[in-house]
């Protein structure tokens, strides 16, 4: 692998008053372009908060994460905020706060939601749009600042199936699309309860409890049940729990 896009080192956080909460515990995880990695485990296994570090929106108890000079991030929540305005001045107000000029980032707004296809609804309301719809903007809004690497967090959980499908297909393509000839494919960290999306999208499995990593693996031994069994039968227990 390359030199990674960003590194967590031996990072553990403490959520609470008296920081009696241990929401990670020693977590080390490198990630280069091109990957794609599912976390996956129980609620409150650390999934969303392993995701804020990465991002810079929880700092560390202990330990590192390091994200390489010019790597740019997109993160979407799994019910994306969107500003009372047009879907396309709400993609172009994250292009101007990035000091893109007012003009240009209208139109780049507009070809980012004819990507995701909402051309047709540029000018309607935010937030009087559908969850799914909703969603699509926010990936637009993402896609628009040419990510380097895409965190996650549970993006498709509040969506109806159809919705899914779409957003699913679009993060597919947009994982898979490097950016020019000198920017290799981004990458991908997301969380997810949805193990058939894991095995369709991941390269890359961690699975966590208890804020720990139980297993990191590619994605076709974390799916083999004799191998999962034989490195974390606690893994294993959660797989088969999630399937059964």
């Amino acid at each position: 692998m390359s030199a990674p896009l960003v590194t967590v080192d031996r990072v553990s956080v403490r959520l609470g008053s008296a920081a009696q909460v241990l929401a990670l515990r020693d977590v080390d995880l490198q990630v280069g372009a091109g990957e794609r990695v599912a976390l996956v485990g129980a609620n409150g296994s650390g999934k969303s908060t392993l995701l804020r570090c990465l991002h810079g929106l929880q700092r560390p108890s202990e330990g590192d994460v390091r994200v390489s000079p010019g790597v740019r991030q997109a993160m979407l929540f799994q019910r994306p905020h969107l500003m009372r305005m047009s879907a396309q001045s709400n993609v172009a107000l994250g292009l101007w706060l990035r000091g893109t000029p007012w003009r240009a980032a209208r139109e780049r707004a507009q070809a980012a939601l004819q990507r995701v296809g909402l051309a047709d609804v540029a000018a309607r309301n935010g937030r009087a749009l559908s969850g799914g719809q909703q969603q699509r903007v926010a990936l637009a809004r993402a896609w628009a600042t040419q990510p380097d690497l895409w965190l996650l967090d549970e993006p498709t959980a509040s969506l109806d199936p159809h919705a899914k499908r779409e957003v699913e297909a679009l993060i597919a393509q947009f994982a898979s699309e490097p950016w020019s000839t000198d920017r290799p494919a981004p990458a991908l960290v997301w969380a997810s309860h949805n193990l058939g999306q894991v095995k369709r999208l991941a390269t890359r499995v961690l699975c966590l409890e208890a804020g720990r990593v139980l297993v990191d693996a590619e994605v076709n031994d974390f799916f083999n049940a004799d191998w999962l069994a034989s490195r974390s039968p606690e893994a294993f227990a959660f797989v088969q729990g999630e399937t059964a």
